[in-house]
């Protein structure tokens, strides 16, 4: 009778931690998703994330104004809009003028819908008591233009551009980096190695690196990369930062799926003439792919999750990196921006449009690496 209790509270112990788990996952996500939700768009996820002031140069149609007051300004072939931020360009004709409009280096910058025109020559267009005036404002400056027209355009930001190519170059130059690093050290370690002291130094080493927190891995960074190389704030910075970090998880995950694959497998290879280094890369590393992958995105997620290292390696400035390092190479992440939109900006609903951004990068990840590790297993069942 007391060993049925027993196993019915311990039953109960393990249902009830799995409900709580869940729930807390439920929460979090419906959080993200409820505060974030209203802050995901179109433009959110096409807008570079500051405003762009431009000055463009555009020919102009010889034509008299109609439906200005409607906020159709023929000689651009464009439908106007106005709001409390002043005029924007609400439709553009099929054939405007301003799809060729050229800015001050004579390069094309064609106008694009939503984009807010702010001047006309000399002429400020601002605030105005009326939409309507605010159109036939717009519609005087144009016709006061003789052939062609320089007009100030401000192309709104808001948008997570940067951030998510940012991103997605942090995640591919430190996979080149830690991924092949992580996957020799980890073939070294279960092919090549003896037992001893130091192949224990190693796996202390290793368990040691795994345990310290990023803002450490982050003080080094800023320290050695950022200041004594002098790759300033920069991508290669944070992607070198980030590497360390990912290499205990890299080589842990590889030598275990190094370690599942069968004696038998080696022997047998090598039993056929087969050299150690023919039998580790033809017979040994394409049956631990599944694991290999597992590493991989392991070390996506942390790539994608990671702040504080990146804080202090890549920076906080919400532009696409020009260069690996230096001047024009320092560039946000996702998780970076979400973290200065809170403490600085207070914007929580944009912060939290950004986590479910990463949510979905996660998910989406999860599923391709099942996709390949399914495929892979199906031909090796075949």
């Amino acid at each position: 009778m007391k060993r049925e209790v027993k196993d019915g509270i311990f039953k109960a112990a393990i249902y009830i931690s799995a409900v709580f788990t869940v729930l807390i996952l439920v929460l979090i996500i419906g959080f993200i998703v409820a505060k974030g939700f209203s802050g995901l768009s179109l433009s959110f996820f096409t807008r570079d994330y500051e405003d762009n002031t431009t000055y463009v140069t555009t020919a102009l149609y010889a034509c008299e104004p109609e439906n200005v007051s409607k906020g159709y300004i023929s000689q651009l072939g464009i439908t106007a809009g106005y709001d409390e931020n002043g005029i924007y360009v609400k439709s553009i004709d099929k054939d405007s003028v301003v799809k060729n409009a050229v800015n001050t280096k004579d390069e094309k910058y064609s106008i694009k819908k939503d984009d807010r025109i702010t001047s006309v020559g000399d002429v400020k267009l601002e605030r105005f008591d009326s939409e309507e005036e605010a159109f036939w404002a717009l519609a005087d400056a144009v016709s006061a233009q003789s052939g062609t027209a320089k007009m100030k355009i401000v192309r709104p930001g808001g948008g997570i551009v940067p951030m998510l190519v940012t991103t997605l170059l942090m995640i591919v130059v430190s996979l080149l980096i830690a991924g092949p690093v992580g996957i020799i050290t980890a073939i070294y370690l279960n092919e090549y190695s003896r037992p001893g002291k130091l192949l224990n130094m190693i796996h202390f080493a290793i368990q040691n690196l795994a345990g310290i927190p990023s803002i450490i891995y982050g003080l080094f960074g800023s320290l050695f990369f950022v200041t004594i190389c002098k790759m300033q704030y920069s991508l290669l910075a944070g992607a070198m930062t980030v590497s360390i970090i990912l290499l205990p998880t890299v080589i842990t995950t590889t030598e275990e799926a190094l370690k599942t694959i069968p004696d038998k497998y080696r022997e047998s290879s090598l039993g056929l003439g087969a050299t150690k280094l023919q039998t580790v890369y033809k017979v040994v590393l394409p049956n631990a792919i599944p694991g290999i992958l597992v590493a991989v995105i392991l070390s996506i997620g942390r790539i994608v999750g990671e702040s504080a290292a990146l804080l202090l390696t890549a920076g906080t400035v919400a532009q696409i990196p020009k260069a690996l390092w230096g001047n024009s190479a320092s560039g946000a992440t996702l998780t970076i921006k979400a973290y200065t939109l809170m403490k600085e900006e207070n914007d929580l609903t944009t912060a939290c449009a950004i986590g479910i951004v990463l949510l979905i990068i996660i998910i989406v990840l999860n599923f391709i690496s099942k996709w390949i590790t399914n495929r892979f297993m199906a031909k090796k069942g075949a």
